[in-house]
């Protein structure tokens, strides 16, 4: 026996909405099933007799709408199945609101199962929440619309450029969320509008307001949307990725900036290394003004060599993000698989892990017959002394605890100081590279990056000689007028105090 689910939309209104055919289907419906009984179309079911059976205790029983539309579906899918199996007529009529088509989820997850479950699923229209709304907040789609879902609103998908309806914001709490995503692109007093029940005779409510009352006010309910109007204002749009992939391109183009479009990468390598360094300046110095500013000249640099990529048909800077955002994933099985990682250290083994895995289907291991392979030639002399060190010691080249490593800092000492006596300048620099690298070692066993250990020191040696250099200011003196045992006397008090 044949099996079939007729989905219907009631519209968004009251039964003036309803077209004909629907109207008729739903009177002739030997099992009419409802989504949910708060609808104003439901009053004329009640006054006609026509019965049915509603979905709202499943929303009772679950705290998530994927559980409650999972329950949904399945239940009209085995209610078909059952009515074939009994011999009966294996049709189901099950009603939405608004448009099947337009943000129902139950509809979408009928599409899917359908089809493998050998069910015939007929779709018949209603006129949506949308239509009513262009009517009410008077715009034109056409100029560039989008439809969001609130219970999963992220600032990614806002375009201020576009008109934005975002629906099914059932409550306060939901507008609380949809007020969080707004204010990371909008500024927190941008006019938008709230719609309740529009296009509902005697329902209808339209309440302008700022972004950060949107969730000071009540009467939220099944049928309440918020429009956010588009803007051409550049302020927005300066918010946004593609804006600076766009900023960068006109940079680059036959009639932007002659400097920029001469730029190669050699020629603008050094700015790359000079910006990463400004960063670190801005982070270790905990200025978040700066921060900012910093990061997004590092960005920078890397919008303008991926332009140049692009100009070329290499890649694109969203083949970066593309790259970069699967690489996370695949590294990251405890996150997005099913690894699980208890600590850092767990986690840390899962990314090497991976990372090898990875490695080893693009061929790169093989290209790498050293174990020490894979660090960056440009990496400064101590974090490559330090990267080498814990590459050998993975394979087991290593010392057990840190006195052995100790002793060596001795041995090395010792080594240096009897070059120097010699007078040898060669074997003065070479055995002072050993020390320094015997130095570095230690730095693995006590847990400490040696990059900034020294950074520390290298910034308390600055702090403290600028303590000297005012108190000869404050004593009206130079450096000329002063000696070694003064400046000592100086460092010293700097030590008590910095």
């Amino acid at each position: 026996m044949s099996m079939q689910i007729s989905v219907v939309g009631l519209g968004s209104g009251g039964a003036e909405q309803l077209t004909l055919g629907i109207w008729k289907l739903l009177q002739s419906a030997d099992q009419l099933f409802i989504r949910t009984k708060h609808h104003p179309v439901m009053a004329l079911l009640d006054e006609e007799s026509i019965g049915y059976t509603s979905f709202d205790d499943v929303y009772e029983r679950h705290h998530n709408f994927p559980d409650v539309y999972e329950e949904i579906v399945a239940a009209l899918i085995d209610h078909t199945k059952e009515l074939a199996a009994q011999g009966k007529a294996a049709h189901v009529v099950y009603a939405v609101p608004g448009h099947p088509m337009v943000a129902e989820s139950t509809v979408q997850q009928l599409l899917a199962r359908c089809e493998t479950e050998g069910i015939k699923l007929d779709i018949r229209g209603g006129e949506s929440f949308l239509d009513a709304a262009f009517a009410a907040l008077r715009f034109d789609p056409i100029e560039g619309f989008a439809l969001l879902d609130a219970a999963d609103l992220q600032p990614a998908q806002l375009q201020p450029q576009l008109h934005t309806i975002i629906g099914q914001v059932y409550d306060q709490y939901t507008a609380s969320d949809v007020k969080l995503a707004l204010m990371e692109r909008y500024p927190d007093d941008y006019e938008v509008i709230v719609g309740h029940a529009l296009g509902v005779a005697e329902q209808e409510q339209i309440i302008k307001l700022p972004i950060y009352e949107l969730d000071r006010i009540e009467g939220y309910h099944n049928l309440s949307i918020i429009y956010v109007p588009r803007s051409t204002d550049d302020a927005l749009r300066n918010r946004t990725f593609d804006r600076l992939h766009e900023i960068i391109a006109v940079l680059r183009g036959p009639n932007g900036c002659p400097w920029d479009m001469e730029q190669t990468h050699q020629s603008i390598r050094k700015n790359f290394i000079e910006e990463l360094y400004e960063a670190l300046e801005a982070i270790d110095a905990d200025d978040p003004a700066a921060m900012q500013e910093e990061f997004g000249d590092v960005l920078l640099q890397i919008m303008l060599h991926s332009q140049m990529e692009e100009e070329l048909g290499s890649f694109s800077v969203y083949d970066v993000l593309q790259s970069l955002n699967e690489k996370l994933i695949y590294r990251h099985p405890h996150v997005f698989g099913e690894n699980s990682a208890s600590d850092a250290e767990d986690a840390l083994k899962n990314w090497e892990a991976m990372k090898a895995k990875e490695q080893e289907e693009k061929g790169i291991a093989a290209t790498r017959p050293s174990v020490l392979d894979g660090i960056p030639k440009d990496l400064p002399a101590i974090l490559t002394a330090y990267k080498l060190q814990k590459k050998a010691a993975k394979v087991g080249f290593d010392w057990d605890s840190i006195e052995p490593v100790l002793d060596k800092i001795a041995e090395e000492l010792e080594e240096l100081k009897a070059e120097i006596a010699s007078g040898n300048v060669d074997k003065q620099a070479a055995e002072l590279g050993d020390l320094l690298f015997a130095v570095v070692n230690a730095s693995r066993f006590i847990d400490a990056d040696p990059e900034q250990s020294l950074a520390r020191t290298n910034l308390k040696f600055k702090t403290r000689f600028q303590y000297i250099e005012e108190k000869l200011r404050i004593n009206g003196k130079s450096f000329d007028h002063t000696n070694l045992v003064e400046m000592d006397q100086w460092w010293d008090e700097a030590k008590k105090i910095l």
